[in-house]
């Protein structure tokens, strides 16, 4: 159930074309839907602007599966990360619209053509990519345009002061960096807008995978930064997509 959906059916009872039976039945039908094992949460995307996202790591194919079949019904985008090739080659066969990633692990069904908005996604390192391709996917399924802007740490720093004009332009940056983490702080201290840390988990021995980035960032000196969790691509680009989304909405 997404918001247009629910205006549709709010607009046809208003009108006399259902009863009052007809929308109640209507309203409980897109409340949850129940599945073995999975309760799906139908009514995410009036709550919170975008569906229920599937988490594909640990889920059975049929799991995935049988949750894509239940919320395409209703739902005109749906999200799923860290998807294996496997279960991609499952769903094409359900013959739905899909968009595979496989540096990100994910696939998107329908997703949106028009973008609004404005966020960079940026990468200390090569190595970093996957995790900012994860939130790349994740913002244009939330239907916001997104710039990627990758290697440019601050092992040459002239890199990312080249991009600074762009930056400037953005809504939200997203900075995606694993080794010391030192990234975030420079990218804020040089805009205005908010900056979203990710600490990786690329690195040598006392990166300890991502934790040594993942505290320098937490005591990131510049203001504005916030830090999510360490490899945690989506909810990266999930919090810069809300930020953008923000600005443009009714």
């Amino acid at each position: 159930m997404d918001k247009e959906r629910l205006l549709k059916i709010l607009s046809d009872y208003k009108e006399g074309k259902i009863t009052d039976k007809d929308i109640t039945e209507r309203l409980n039908l897109f409340y949850l839907g129940e599945m073995e094992d999975i309760t799906l949460d139908n009514w995410r995307a009036i709550r919170t602007v975008f569906p229920e996202v599937i988490y594909g790591s640990s889920k059975t194919p049929e799991q995935i599966e049988d949750a894509v079949k239940k919320i395409t019904e209703d739902n005109k985008t749906i999200l799923i990360t860290r998807i294996s090739s496997q279960v991609v080659d499952r769903l094409k066969n359900l013959k739905i619209p899909i968009h595979y990633n496989e540096r990100a692990k994910t696939v998107t069904v329908r997703k949106p053509e028009k973008l609004i908005g404005h966020i960079a996604i940026v990468t200390a390192g090569t190595g970093d990519i996957p995790v900012a391709e994860e939130a790349v996917e994740t913002a244009e399924a939330m239907g916001v345009y997104t710039e990627r802007i990758y290697d440019v740490g601050v092992a040459g720093l002239h890199r990312i002061l080249s991009f600074i004009e762009i930056l400037r332009k953005c809504d939200a940056v997203v900075v995606v960096a694993g080794m010391e983490g030192a990234l975030p702080s420079v990218v804020a201290g040089l805009i205005n807008a908010p900056v979203i840390a990710v600490p990786t988990s690329i690195g040598y021995g006392a990166n300890l995978n991502g934790l040594t980035p993942l505290l320098g960032m937490l005591n990131s000196c510049s203001a504005g930064v916030s830090v999510v969790n360490i490899d945690n691509g989506f909810s990266a680009g999930y919090q810069a997509a809300l930020i953008s989304k923000k600005r443009y909405s009714e």
